[in-house]
C-alpha cells in the first residue's frame, strides 16, 4: 500500500495571499543603487543652470554689441561687474546684503508667529473662518507697495515702517497655507487623536501641525517670498541715514544717480538673495518632508 501523503498543501487563496505579501515586500523594499558619481550630479544640477546664466550673459552682451539702447541706459556685463567691484573694494557689498538679509529675517519669523495661530484659528473655528476667511485672502492679493503710505503715517521714516510692510505682506500667505494644509486633513487622522486622548494643544502639535505640514511649508515658502517683496518696496521708499542700506535703498540711490549699471547690479544681487534662501533652506526642508510621506524617492 503506497503511504499517502500528509503534508498539507497551500490552497489556491493562500498562494494568492502570499504573493500579493512577496509584492507588497518587494514594492517596500528599495534596491540597492550605486551612489552617483560627482560626476553625474555637476551634470545633472549645476551644468543646466550654468548653461543658462551664460545664454542670458550671451543674449546680454549681443544686445550691447548691437547698440539698441545708448550704453548708459543698456550697460554691458562687464560694467555691472564693475559695480559690483567696487562695492568689493569699498567693503560695502556684504553690509547692503546683510542689512536686507537680517530685517527679512526677522519680519518673517515674526510673521510666523503671528501667522501661525492665526491660520489655525480661522481653519477649525468656524465663526472666525467666515469672518476674517475673505478678508485674509484679499490682504494676500494686495500688492505690498499699497502698505507703504499708510504704514509712513503710522510709523514714520523708521524700521516699524519697513516691518509692518513686511507683515502685512507675508502673515496672510502663511495663514492661508496653513489653513489649506488642515483643510486637506483626513478627517480620519483628527478622530484617531481624539481617541488617543490628544486634545487642544497637544491635538494641535501631535495631530494638526504634522498632518497638515505640506502645506504649511507652502504657505511659508509663499509666505518668504511676500516678506522679500514687501521688503523691497518698502526700502524703495522709506530713505533715511539712521536706516542704514540696504538692497532696495541703495537701488533707490543708483536711480537717483542715473547709474544704470548699479540699478541692474542691486537687481541682480535681489534675485541671487532669494534663489538662495530657497535653494539652502526651502527646497531642502520641502524634499525632506516630501520623502517622509512617501512622495518622493530618493534617486540616490
Amino acid at each position: 500500500m503506497a503511504n499517502s501523503d500528509t503534508t498539507p498543501r497551500p490552497t489556491a487563496g493562500a498562494s494568492d495571499l502570499a504573493g500579493l505579501e512577496a509584492g507588497l515586500d518587494a514594492l517596500d523594499t528599495v534596491p540597492a543603487q550605486d551612489r552617483q558619481s560627482i560626476g553625474r550630479v555637476v551634470l545633472a544640477k549645476v551644468v543646466p543652470p550654468l548653461v543658462a546664466v551664460l545664454l542670458v550673459l550671451a543674449v546680454w552682451q549681443a544686445v550691447y554689441w548691437a547698440e539698441i539702447q545708448p550704453d548708459y541706459l543698456m550697460p554691458s556685463p562687464a560694467d555691472v561687474w564693475g559695480e559690483y567691484d567696487e562695492m568689493w573694494r569699498q567693503g560695502t557689498l556684504f553690509e547692503y546684503i546683510w542689512t536686507s538679509v537680517s530685517r527679512g529675517l526677522l519680519g518673517f519669523l515674526v510673521a510666523i508667529a503671528i501667522g501661525t495661530p492665526l491660520g489655525l484659528l480661522v481653519a477649525r473655528v468656524k465663526l472666525v473662518r467666515a469672518a476674517i476667511g475673505p478678508v485674509l485672502t484679499g490682504l494676500q492679493s494686495l500688492p505690498s507697495v499699497a502698505w507703504v503710505p499708510a504704514a509712513i503715517i503710522w510709523f514714520g521714516l523708521s524700521n516699524g515702517t519697513i516691518y509692518a510692510v513686511v507683515l502685512l505682506g507675508a502673515v496672510p500667505s502663511i495663514a492661508n497655507g496653513i489653513v489649506a494644509g488642515v483643510d486637506q486633513i483626513p478627517p480620519l487622522y483628527l478622530r484617531v487623536g481624539r481617541t488617543l486622548g490628544a486634545r487642544g494643544l497637544t491635538s494641535v502639535r501631535h495631530v494638526l501641525l504634522p498632518a497638515a505640514l505640506p502645506g504649511y511649508l507652502a504657505g511659508l515658502k509663499q509666505g518668504w517670498a511676500f516678506s522679500w517683496r514687501s521688503l523691497m518696496a518698502a526700502e524703495l521708499i522709506v530713505q533715511t541715514p539712521s536706516l542704514g542700506t540696504g538692497l532696495g535703498q541703495l537701488m533707490e540711490g543708483y536711480r537717483t544717480m542715473q547709474n544704470m549699471s548699479g540699478v541692474l547690479a542691486t537687481i541682480i544681487l535681489i534675485l541671487i538673495v532669494g534663489v538662495a534662501i530657497d535653494l539652502l533652506f526651502f527646497s531642502p526642508l520641502e524634499r525632506r518632508v516630501l520623502r517622509g510621506r512617501g512622495l518622493l524617492v530618493r534617486s540616490s
